[in-house]
């Protein structure tokens, strides 16, 4: 799934845009609120999250933006303020999570699942598709009874083209999926 980063610290940032790269996500990752404005506006992402403190323009303000013009992709806030006013502010801003820093890959990966099914209304773990079940926990496919053997890149393949059973996708909609930017 393609994921927009948007945190200003360097070091943090990368480290989260590369674990989440390692796990299988599509990441781009932007360093200030304006860059990360502009890409939620030319740009399908599955989920975004956003730093609160910003610079150019905070997280908040980008999630405002973002909900102002009817876009419900699923948003988690990621910041170090940690008060409870902050996180219901937060919340009440639209964003469908609020995690404070410092948090661990793993955790901040699960919290990203759990954003993606609710925002496909389906709460289960796994997905169903006819005989063929995709696990993003474990980043494991079953075709009925037969584990499939997949390579982190032939995983997000079918996980693009499971996301819309029914449809083609172009090469171009695939190379997105898989990529991001560059």
């Amino acid at each position: 799934m393609r994921l927009l980063l948007a945190e200003d610290d360097r070091a943090l940032g990368q480290a989260l845009a590369d674990g989440l790269r390692h796990i299988g996500h599509t990441v781009d990752w932007v360093e200030d609120g304006l860059h990360a404005k502009n890409a939620l506006a030319d740009t399908r992402y599955a989920a975004a999250i956003l730093d609160w403190n910003l610079p150019r323009l905070s997280g908040v303000d980008v999630l405002a933006a973002l909900r102002q013009r009817g876009d419900r992709t699923p948003v988690l806030v990621l910041t170090a303020r940690d008060a409870l006013e902050d996180r219901v502010q937060g919340l009440d801003s639209g964003a469908d999570d609020y995690v404070v820093k410092p948090v661990h890959l793993d955790e901040l990966a699960a919290r990203v699942r759990a954003l993606l099914r609710r925002s496909e209304g389906d709460p289960a773990p796994v997905q169903r598709i006819g005989a063929l079940t995709l696990d993003p926990g474990t980043r494991s496919a079953r075709l009925g009874d037969s584990p499939l053997d997949l390579s982190p890149r032939e995983y997000a393949v079918l996980e693009a083209l499971a996301a819309r059973p029914g449809h083609a996708l172009s090469r171009a909609q695939l190379e997105d999926a898989l990529y991001g930017w560059g």
